[in-house]
This record gives C-alpha cells, structure tokens and sequence, in this order.
C-alpha cells in the first residue's frame, strides 16, 4: 500500500469514526490529513521525476557505451598499424649539441647528413658513423 492509500484510508477512518469537523479534534485530524495527502502528492511528483531521470540516464549509458566502443575500436586498429610500422623501419638517435636533449630520427634524415633540432631549433650536422639505431 503506497503513501496515497494510506492516506485515503485515513479519510475513511476519520469519516466512519463520524468526527464533527467543526469540533477541534475534528479540525486537528482534517489538517493533518490534508497535510499528509500533499505529502502524498509530492512523493508521487518526486518519484515519477526519478524514475524519468533513470530512464534518460540509461538512454545516455547506452549511447556512452557505443561511443566508447567506436573510440576504442579505432584507437586498437591505430595502435596495431602504428606498431607494425615501427617493426620495419629503423630509429636513430642523436644529442643536441645546444639543447643536450636525444632527437630520434628515421633513414630519411640518414640521407640528409643534417637536421633540424626539434627542442631548440640549432642545426645539426653528423656523420651516420657517430648514430645509434635505437631498434
């Protein structure tokens, strides 16, 4: 039996118990009663609110949860032809002369002889014998 009915059940009580509503029990138990029956009320809105909110809660845990499946699905594809291709190609690594920072970089700039520092800008000039392969 819910809030409502309870509440409606004590009309009844209060109407076969044949209180005087002009007398001051009478009064006393009609405020309460009109009191309890907005109570009544408020907690069917409040509920009836709740349950809406539940309900736009799992709309949105359902469509987070297919987006999480397309990010994550896409970021594993990246992530395994991104490590494929380091497999196949060698790194080298240098220090900046300036910077002091290690700059890793790829045959191309092998060919090259000379690079641009990415930290400090400064040119670099080597010699492949002087490289580490970092593979």
């Amino acid at each position: 039996m819910g809030v409502s009915e309870k509440v409606a059940y004590l009309k009844g009580l209060m109407e076969g118990l044949k209180l005087d509503e002009s007398s001051d029990n009478g009064k006393l138990f009609k405020a309460i009663i009109d009191v309890l029956d907005e109570i009544a009320l408020e907690i069917e809105d409040l509920t009836d609110e709740v349950t809406e909110v539940g309900d736009g809660l799992d709309v949105i845990s359902d469509d987070l949860e297919d987006l999480e499946e397309i990010v994550y699905e896409t970021y594993d594809d990246y992530d395994d032809d991104y490590d494929d291709d380091d497999d196949d190609e060698p790194v080298y690594a240098t220090t900046c002369p300036e910077c002091e920072e290690e700059i890793f970089f790829d045959e191309d700039y092998l060919e090259d002889g000379a690079l641009t520092c990415p930290n400090c800008g400064a040119k670099l000039e080597f010699d492949a014998s002087d490289l580490t392969d970092e593979d």
